[in-house]
């Protein structure tokens, strides 16, 4: 059923103190009722996937007035790659748009009827990567999740956030559906269409805590950030990305690694393919340590399976074939600037330990004083960096100055500058490590 709105709301998004509540019999105060978001309030709209249609998507798109929620569906661990397959788009007088990208080169007219407009995303950056790919790169930029992360809300994925300000039931079936099927199940339509039902009134109810907890500057930093940052750059030797290449300490073996990767890589890709539906990391990695000669030995060998496991074996062979007569092999580690993991500080540089040690518990009390996650303070590879190395003269500025270099923002540096000064500048001692005939008497 489509839920009920309470009289002086916007359509679909219940103000916080008028969501409806029910006196609970033996409970002095009322519980919150929350009402099932399970229908669109205009209905369920077809999808776009002719080029006449995504003309007049855009034309009413750009007719439309104040922000956009946008939501992008992918087949992760079905299809290759991490392209969309649904984008959901809807906009106060526009009504809400659901596009098939599959049949059009780029949605490049869709982002010029969004030009100026900013747009509303739940975790933008999982979605801008895809929407990058189909020519679309929002002006300005409203995400929810990160918003609820600097208010302070204990829960921010999508369904729990509306749940939590508008009083409103999401459901997330369909989350990890493989959305490269066609037709899209009307039921998967009508969860896509959800997705950006709210979005509007979301942002409003975001944009009210964060102005009365005076973070709204923050929130609009951390936005701009992400549209400076842009998508990352390609991964250098993505297969060390490869689950459970910490079990291969031989460089050969890791070579054998490296080449049954890219095979699979390149067959997934021209598959059009999950890379783990056609053989899983862990077979990967198993083959790579028992470096077998034939096929019985391949197929004999502990977790290898998938689709491709016993019809492509000789392919596979061939890989660990050309790993084995490899001269030039690849290193175990690259090379990082990057500080060595916390655990090894102490023996390694014990006045950095220190530095790190008093810096921590005064970021996590300024975290809980602003009610906002100490990750989000300030990002935890920015601390260990700057603790490992800090500026030769310690100043407010100085410390500031290194943390804008690493990329934190003004609101970040503004707040823990000062806190991470004063700890590198007075740095409490590391508790003394219990010897061996110490440990051996307890």
């Amino acid at each position: 059923m489509t839920p009920h709105i309470p009289e002086n709301t916007t359509a679909g998004a219940p103000a916080a103190d008028t969501t409806p509540h029910i006196t609970v019999e033996g409970f002095d105060s009322q519980v919150p009722v929350v009402i099932d978001l399970d229908a669109p309030r205009d209905g369920v709209p077809l999808v776009i996937e002719t080029q006449s249609g995504l003309e007049r998507c855009a034309a009413a798109i750009a007719a439309g007035t104040g922000p956009a929620g946008v939501d992008a569906e992918r087949a992760s661990g079905f299809r290759y790659g991490q392209r969309a397959f649904l984008v959901q788009i809807r906009r106060e007088g526009s009504g809400t748009w659901l596009i098939d990208p599959e049949p059009f080169e780029n949605l490049s007219i869709i982002n010029e009827a969004l030009q100026g407009v900013e747009w509303i995303l739940h975790a933008a950056s999982q979605d801008l990567p895809c929407l990058l790919e189909l020519g679309m790169w929002p002006d300005k930029l409203f995400d929810t999740e990160l918003a609820a992360r600097l208010a302070g809300l204990p829960r921010v994925g999508l369904a729990a956030v509306i749940e939590q300000l508008l009083g409103f039931g999401l459901a997330k079936e369909h989350s990890a559906a493989d959305w490269s099927t066609r037709p899209l199940p009307e039921p998967w339509l009508r969860y896509a269409a959800l997705d950006v039902e709210v979005l509007t009134e979301l942002r409003e109810e975001l944009i009210e805590l964060l102005q009365a907890d005076g973070k709204l500057e923050y929130a609009e930093q951390e936005f701009a950030a992400i549209l400076a940052s842009g998508v990352a750059p390609p991964r250098v030797d993505p297969w060390r990305k490869t689950s459970g290449l910490h079990q291969i300490r031989d460089r050969r073996q890791l070579a054998a690694v490296r080449e049954m990767w890219l095979e699979r890589d390149s067959l997934a890709q021209k598959r059009d393919v999950a890379p783990g539906r056609l053989i899983p990391d862990s077979a990967l990695v198993s083959a790579a340590k028992a470096m077998p000669s034939t096929v019985p030995q391949l197929l004999g060998t502990k977790g290898f399976h998938g689709r491709a496991a016993q019809r492509e074996a000789p392919r596979w062979l061939r890989c660990i074939a050309a790993a084995r007569d490899l001269e030039d092999l690849p290193p175990l580690h690259l090379p990082t600037n990057a500080p060595p993991p916390p655990r090894v500080w102490s023996d390694r540089d014990p006045e950095a330990a220190a530095r790190l040690s008093t810096a921590r518990p005064l970021l996590q009390e300024k975290a809980e004083e602003l009610n906002l996650p100490v990750e989000n303070l300030l990002t935890p590879d920015y601390l260990r960096r700057v603790a490992w190395r800090p500026p030769s003269d310690i100043t407010e500025e100085s410390v500031a100055a290194e943390l804008r270099a690493l990329g934190a923002r003004e609101w970040q540096i503004g707040v823990v500058a000062p806190l991470l000064t004063d700890a590198f500048l007075n740095p409490q001692p590391l508790p003394a490590k219990e010897t061996k005939a110490t440990a051996a008497t307890e």
